[in-house]
């Protein structure tokens, strides 16, 4: 029973029906607790996997312990070198990096690589998300020269043992193509974001969500090299996916909608560029608040904006005010 209700409820989460599988997972949980004992793997994989379903809507408090909990029950019971402890490791240094706190997460990474290394193979798919996963903190805490080799290494496991035009290859592709453009060599990223974005276009379709994302970041690296009529484009592109998939109102939404607002803005439109920069800051005053960082920059190049271009708006005064 607690298994059936743990496979069903993952088929929920898969699907974005999150609200439904929650209570099955913690049915399936109390039910192996009960049946099993606290302290047995399937205990361990439930709570793992109701620790991924609150990690991923936005409850990484909850998250936290279970996700402990998982990992102390899986080294008891399956040893301190098992790949499902490491895939522990890892989810739990996931959580850590994604609540600001990388000094704990990363040797949580290095744990999860180094286990995934000796017991699965140094070229299994595993080891490559998990390269991958310790390089973006690596590169996030401002380390390109430590990052950079566990990207190519993470590329090059995924075509190996993937296949070249797998969605993974193109997240590697995409990840190192980022670190590159971060460190001015815009001409090695720009084939990689290309690739990225074919790809994806290709496996995932053309109008998802992370096609999206690589739109925009090729655009990105356009507008850095003064290629803004190659880049306009591709900006609205991603945000009419985006608009579609994710909804008008969507904080994504409103990053797209200030890249093409800074991109308009240097390109002598500025009375389009008003429009889309109050549009975007209103989309992320409601969904994140005020106090949020992405909120706070946005509102920034807002005013930077009105105070440039349009000093009367009357807008403005309410938004100096809001954001001094």
């Amino acid at each position: 029973m607690a298994t059936t209700l743990n496979n069903l409820a993952g088929l929920l989460a898969n699907t974005n029906r999150p609200a439904e599988a929650e209570p099955l997972y913690r049915e399936a949980l109390e039910i192996s607790r009960e049946s099993l004992g606290p302290r047995h793997p399937v205990v361990a994989d439930t709570l793992n996997n109701l620790a991924g379903l609150l990690a991923d809507t936005n409850r990484p408090a909850e998250a936290e312990p279970l996700y402990r909990e998982a990992l102390e029950i899986g080294r008891e019971t399956l040893g301190p070198r098992h790949p499902d402890v490491a895939i522990r490791f890892n989810n739990l240094a996931l959580l850590l990096a994604d609540t600001n706190r990388p000094a704990e997460a990363e040797p949580l990474f290095r744990e999860a690589l180094e286990i995934g290394r000796e017991t699965l193979g140094p070229r299994h798919p595993y080891v490559a998300t998990w390269l991958n996963n310790l390089a973006e903190l690596l590169r996030a805490t401002n380390r390109p020269v430590e990052a950079e080799p566990f990207y190519r290494e993470a590329l090059e496991i995924s075509r190996e043992a993937l296949d070249p035009r797998h969605p993974d290859v193109a997240i590697r592709l995409n990840n190192l193509a980022l670190l590159l453009a971060n460190t001015n060599r815009a001409a090695e990223a720009e084939p990689l974001f290309r690739e990225a974005l074919e790809i994806g276009r290709e496996t995932l379709g053309p109008r998802h969500p992370d096609v999206a994302i690589r739109l925009n970041n090729l655009a990105l690296l356009l507008r850095a090299t003064n290629r803004t009529a190659e880049a306009e484009p591709l900006y609205r592109e991603a945000l009419a996916i985006s608009r579609e998939t994710l909804g008008p109102r969507h904080p994504e939404v409103a990053i797209w909608l200030n890249n093409l607002a800074q991109l308009l803005e240097n390109t002598n439109r500025a009375a389009e560029a008003t429009e889309l920069y109050l549009d975007s800051l209103a989309i992320l005053r409601s969904a994140l608040g005020d106090s949020h960082p992405t909120t706070r920059t946005i509102a920034a190049n807002t005013l930077d904006h009105l105070r440039l271009f349009a000093p009367g708006h009357p807008d403005l005064p309410a938004l100096a005010a809001a954001f001094p």
